[in-house]
């Protein structure tokens, strides 16, 4: 099995603290790609689920595609398919910026 199978399968949320250099993905500079590293832990346990089916695994890589103006959705490439997600949804997703 693969790393992301087993995250995927454990689906848990993470409830440490921000670490250094993490952000939301809904403020990555675009075309720049991320390392995510954990879901808010306030996230709706139902919502953070559907996260973890889409892709959105610690130590999945996302790439910032597009911004919808005045704070609207936020479309991110992850597992090799863009996803357009809510402002909100996206800042509940943290990430850490790679290379």
């Amino acid at each position: 099995m693969s790393i992301t199978t087993d995250r995927l399968r454990s689906r848990a949320v993470a409830d440490h603290e921000a670490t250094i250099g993490e952000v939301a993905v809904s403020d990555l500079p675009l075309g720049s790609s991320a390392v995510v590293s954990r879901l808010c832990a306030d996230a709706d346990p139902s919502a953070a689920r559907r996260f973890f089916d889409l892709g959105f695994a610690p130590g999945a890589e996302v790439v910032a595609v597009r911004r919808a103006p005045m704070r609207g959705p936020v479309v991110v490439r992850v597992a090799g398919y863009e996803i357009a997600l809510r402002r909100r949804q996206a800042d509940c997703i943290k990430v850490i910026a790679a290379g």
